[in-house]
């Protein structure tokens, strides 16, 4: 099979709910070294689904054409570890349309194809704007979808409005700058503090990585902050570790073909059971000397420690040096609680 995505089923143009359905083989380089598939490959191809449903929705009237750009990824939890020779069935659907951007609610499922065993893996809320091919500075509107209920015209109204509010908070907490860590400087560094883990990636953006405009793909980019979190945790804790979840992920500026991306990472605090990491991608556009570089996305990945069984382990307690260290972990105390009382709240309406 492909390493490309396939269509699974072509949706109507004119539903009035849009979907589509992808599907992949999961292969050994898909894996970490234990056959966990890594995180960040199954964000680029829940990313995929959403860019494809977007962008053929976007493109059902008269007019520009366009491409969906990927605006913001909301909370997305890892139900399931996902394997090597497993199928991932990725369906995306959109459920709500505003002027100027898209919702898409995407889920993951993995099927292993030995036995016929299917389990829900991920659910996943992603927001994209219409850009124009030919003014990539130009948003086009958005075709309306029907709606079943006025109650789902409402909802959706909400999700927009707090995504929006989220992602204006998120903006201005966004100047920090994560420097880089050499060898000789972590050598010095004590084993469980945010200086002993934190670190860095460098990209090139080419050919490869963009869309039909030239800018960087959303998933591509998840997938190297989700690379960067795994390597801060795996050195934090020195054990096999996986994607639990990711806290919504916010696309503050566009990414051109031929930047120059450091993606960074940093813990930022511990529980018992998982740890969260802070990831910013700073661009650098090396032909525009004028523009210099500018923070484009940002996110809190958590990630959990596993055995040799795939059982959880106890994640080391993180050392903190001095009052921003302690500020960050106070945070980071503050959305894990948040998202506790979330799951439970969840649970309890389910039953």
């Amino acid at each position: 099979m492909s390493d490309t995505p396939s269509i699974m089923s072509a949706p109507d143009f004119q539903s009035s709910s849009p979907s589509i359905q992808i599907c992949r083989i999961m292969r050994p380089d898909d894996a970490n070294i234990v056959g966990n598939v890594h995180g960040g490959t199954i964000l680029k191809m829940i990313e995929e689904a959403g860019c494809i449903i977007g962008t053929r929705h976007c493109n059902t009237q008269t007019g520009d054409r366009c491409a969906a750009a990927l605006a913001r990824v909301e909370r997305t939890d890892f139900l399931y570890p996902m394997f090597i020779g497993e199928v991932a069935h990725v369906s995306a659907e959109i459920t709500y349309t505003s002027k100027h951007s898209v919702e898409v609610q995407v889920n993951v499922v993995s099927e292993n194809i030995l036995t016929g065993a299917k389990k829900l893996t991920n659910k996943a809320t992603l927001w994209y704007v219409p850009v124009s091919l030919q003014n990539v500075d130009k948003i086009i509107e958005v075709p309306p979808i029907e709606y079943s209920s006025p109650d789902q015209v409402e909802l959706g109204k909400k999700r927009y409005e707090a995504q929006k509010l989220e992602r204006i908070e998120t903006k201005e907490r966004n100047g920090e700058i994560i420097t880089p860590v050499s060898l000789p400087e972590r050598q010095t560094k004590e084993p469980y503090t945010i200086g002993f883990s934190q670190s860095s990636l460098i990209h090139l953006i080419g050919p490869s990585d963009c869309t039909l405009h030239g800018f960087v793909q959303g998933g591509v980019t998840m997938k190297l902050m989700d690379e960067v979190a795994g390597i801060v945790a795996a050195r934090h804790c020195k054990t096999n570790i996986v994607t639990a979840s990711v806290d919504a992920i916010n696309f503050h500026r566009k990414i051109k073909k031929g930047c120059v991306i450091t993606v960074s990472g940093r813990m930022t605090f511990t529980s018992n059971k998982s740890m969260e990491i802070e990831v910013f991608v700073d661009a650098d556009q090396l032909a525009d000397t004028e523009e210099g570089k500018y923070r484009a996305v940002t996110a809190f990945f958590t990630y959990i420690s596993l055995d040799k069984q795939n059982k959880p382990l106890p994640v080391p307690p993180l050392k903190l040096e001095g009052e921003v260290e302690q500020k960050r972990f106070e945070e980071g105390k503050l959305r894990y609680l948040q998202n506790k009382a979330k799951r439970v709240a969840e649970k309890e309406q389910k039953q």
